[in-house]
């Protein structure tokens, strides 16, 4: 079977990898801003609460960086001001420092977002407390502080926001919400914090009835579920990195890219048509060990 030969030369030879470097440059460049475009948060207005420091903190700043006006609360007023203040070096960060724990207080919040606000694209219920001690010892006042904070709080605040969260979502973008659960409510935990895991696997199945309720309207809900990380709230792995990455089959402890990435994957329009789900992000100890 015949076919045709075309010599070739120095001069064509170039035109051909001029038009290649031109094709390849040029898809690159697009493939380059679609993947900017799905992840980009850019004018949206978001609310962290927790987020004067841990995990919170770290959502917050990288939303900061991405150009969302953030809104933190927190239940100390000078750790809460003081991380707006440090963020604000990037962008738009707004410190409402409350106790969301107490009514008064969080309605007090719910009426200074919606005084500034008339519409809410994305809200990350972070705020949260832990407990920890041996079964026979456990008190009842342990039980009650995680359950009110890390369930009924949430539940509310929610609840009171949906209004603004409604005048954000669209088919085209639907509002968010990202519960930070833990991978306590989802495998079993050495250490005895009975009411945190209790209160944590709960909210991973709140999450899913909330989502159901709501994503009709336009609002997608979901949860994160951190392993660990270093934060006040998980001083273990704070003070004993090396530690505790021995017992975690990624064989380190979480970075504050590897939460903050999680959530602009989940609030962006990469996220658009993930709802109810709860995502470990754990280095694999809840599905991998």
């Amino acid at each position: 079977m015949g076919g045709i030969f075309i010599k070739s030369s120095p001069i064509l030879m170039t035109i051909a990898r001029q038009l290649g470097n031109m094709l390849s440059s040029k898809f690159l460049h697009i493939e380059g801003k679609i993947m900017k475009d799905i992840f980009d948060l850019k004018g949206r207005v978001a609310i962290v609460t927790g987020g004067s420091r841990g995990i919170g903190k770290m959502i917050a700043t990288e939303f900061v960086k991405r150009g969302v006006r953030v809104y933190i609360t927190a239940r100390k007023a000078a750790p809460c001001l003081a991380t707006a203040e440090e963020l604000s070096q990037f962008g738009e960060c707004i410190a409402l420092p409350h106790n969301l724990a107490k009514n008064e207080d969080l309605d007090a919040f719910v009426d200074e977002v919606k005084n500034r606000e008339d519409k809410l694209d994305i809200l990350i219920n972070n705020a949260g407390a832990a407990w920890t001690a041996e079964y026979d010892d456990f008190p009842e006042s342990g039980w009650d502080k995680l359950m009110d904070l890390n369930l009924k709080a949430l539940f509310f605040l929610t609840q009171k926001r949906t209004p603004l969260l409604r005048k954000s979502g669209s088919p085209s973008q639907p509002a968010k919400v990202i519960n930070i659960a833990s991978i306590d409510g989802i495998h079993n935990a050495r250490h005895e914090a009975y009411s945190y895991a209790a209160s944590k696997a709960g909210l991973i199945h709140l999450t899913r009835r909330m989502a159901k309720r709501l994503v009709s309207e336009n609002i997608n809900i979901n949860a994160i579920a951190p392993g660990a990380f270093a934060s006040d709230m998980n001083l273990w792995a704070r003070d004993n990195p090396d530690e505790t990455a021995e017992r975690i089959p990624a064989k380190r402890i979480g970075k504050p890219s590897d939460i903050a990435g999680t959530a602009v994957y989940m609030c962006s329009s990469a996220g658009d048509y993930i709802v109810g789900i709860t995502i470990a992000v754990d280095g694999g100890i809840a599905y991998a060990s």
